[in-house]
């Protein structure tokens, strides 16, 4: 696990560093006003609906039953080609409807803006730029399904690197656009069509059949529908959540949007390179282990990827509420990004570090069950988790703005792993970590957390004041690398001695 895990943290983690520097261009280029608010809105809208029909649903019914038919020796191609025909179908009946009635669209997913808004002409300009942008990772999805179930996982955690390269260039060429919003939008498209092409070019080398869509409903065909229904729900109410933020920061001051982006770019690091990482790894372990009846083969992977984030997710946490100002005024204060725009980007990284560790397990603790075929559990639970969600954003943000969207957010996370365990462990899909292991780790998290925070005005006189120096930033980068390798070592050597192991009951 930990070889697969490092194959995609490594490609994973060259990714984050390039989307910093991408991060650090825009920021310098758009700043947090409206017109980078009119962006971040052109580019969530078709990554809400990727989360929901591409990556988050798709993968939970697909993979798990793709790799159970390879596994067994069905007809996995037959099954991919009817799952490709309908997904190409679907998707372009959404992108139909995107373009042709965009301004509806908006009205209904931003309410908070009107065709009276200064912004509104450039947010559905970029709006009908970026839409295609989710038929391409609808694709690049598919294919990651394909190659991650042959334990091909170099290919699909590369692929968004193209993405970050594409709007560095795009933001660098910006004078030869009308804006430098829409330079960054068309980079977003240029990446997909990118991306789309290194994954099937993998997918060949790796021997893999490209298979032709088709529509027709084989038996796998019709197991992969019964359990994509309830995986829809449940992406879809997680996304609910997350778009929730969307269209409250619509009404709150301007900049509310850059402030929750910027924040949360920080906040995905750890969960990119060690969340979703673990959950793309473990899987189409689990899906191979159902098909085949090994029920202690998959609680030994749960096992270990749980302890892997409570590992990681505490120490990390608290480093990113005792130095997350200045890592945000490292990165991002130059151009039109100011001081104040990293302070507030910074509260609400502090208010979305406190479900860091909960969101790091969310992944593995969904994919016990989805590589089972149980699809329907996390949509139950997450119903009552997202309700409480989507409760306390109302309630907090009237008064705490944006970072009451990142506190609500926290909390129905951090309930919704907690439901996720408690029903996991009682049907035995996984032991759990030991006692022991968890009072060693947290107090290692919170020892180095303090010592940070009492050790910041020392850090901080010995860096220096802020200034525009880009050197700052590749820096801060390596230090970041340095720090993430030495602790994940750190990690590995723990669970190689056994010091964290659980028993498989």
């Amino acid at each position: 696990m930990l070889r697969k895990l490092s194959t995609v943290s490594g490609l994973t983690l060259v990714s984050r560093i390039l989307g910093f520097l991408r991060d650090i261009v825009l920021a310098a280029t758009l700043g947090a006003g409206p017109v980078a608010d009119a962006f971040m809105l052109a580019f969530r809208l078709p990554n809400h609906f990727r989360a929901i029909l591409a990556e988050g649903a798709f993968n939970a019914a697909f993979l798990p039953t793709w790799a159970a038919a390879d596994a067994s020796g069905r007809n996995s191609t037959q099954l991919g080609s009817q799952v490709l025909g309908w997904l190409m179908l679907a998707n372009l009946a959404l992108l139909a409807m995107a373009l042709c009635a965009t301004g509806w669209v908006l009205a209904a997913l931003a309410p908070g803006l009107s065709p009276t808004d200064e912004m509104w002409p450039l947010v559905v300009d970029l709006t009908r730029i970026t839409f295609p942008y989710l038929l391409c990772m609808s694709l690049v999805a598919f294919l990651s399904a394909l190659l991650n179930g042959r334990d091909r996982f170099s290919a699909p955690a590369a692929a968004p690197i193209l993405l970050n390269l594409s709007m560095i260039g795009a933001l660098l060429l910006a004078t030869q656009f009308p804006s430098a919003a829409h330079a960054a939008a068309w980079g977003v498209v240029v990446s997909g069509v990118a991306q789309v092409m290194l994954l099937a070019v993998a997918a060949w080398c790796a021997g893999l059949p490209l298979p032709r869509p088709r529509l027709g409903l084989s038996p796998d065909t019709r197991l992969f529908f019964r359990r994509l229904g309830p995986a829809i729900l449940t992406s879809g109410a997680l996304q609910l959540a997350i778009f929730a933020d969307t269209i409250i920061a619509t009404f709150l001051p301007a900049g509310s949007l850059s402030h929750l982006y910027y924040a949360d770019r920080l906040y995905q690091l750890p969960i990119g390179l060690i969340g979703v990482a673990l959950g793309t790894v473990i899987l189409p372990a689990i899906g191979r282990s159902s098909g085949i009846g090994d029920e202690v083969g998959m609680r030994s992977v749960l096992d270990r990827a749980l302890l892997i984030c409570l590992g990681i997710g505490v120490p990390v946490a608290m480093l990113m509420v005792t130095l997350g100002d200045w890592a945000l005024q490292i990165l991002f204060v130059r151009g039109a990004f100011n001081v104040a725009a990293a302070e507030a980007s910074a509260a609400v990284l502090a208010a979305y570090a406190i479900g860091l560790t909960p969101a790091l397990a969310l992944r593995s603790l969904v994919a016990s069950f989805h590589g089972r075929g149980d699809t329907r559990t996390p949509l139950q639970l997450l119903v009552a988790a997202t309700a409480v969600n989507v409760a306390l954003k109302f309630t907090l943000t009237p008064t705490l703005g944006a970072v009451g969207l990142a506190l609500a957010t926290s909390a129905g996370i951090s309930l919704y792993a907690i439901m996720l365990y408690r029903t996991g462990k009682a049907r035995r899909f996984f032991s759990g970590p030991r006692p022991t292991a968890v009072g060693v780790t947290v107090g290692v998290g919170i020892s180095a957390g303090l010592t940070v925070h009492f050790a910041r005005p020392a850090i901080l006189v010995s860096i220096g004041t802020m200034t525009d120096n880009w050197a700052l930033p590749i820096a801060f980068t390596l230090l970041l690398v340095g720090a993430v390798s030495i602790h994940f070592l750190g990690i590995s050597l723990f669970l190689g001695s056994g010091v964290f192991a659980a028993k498989n009951r």
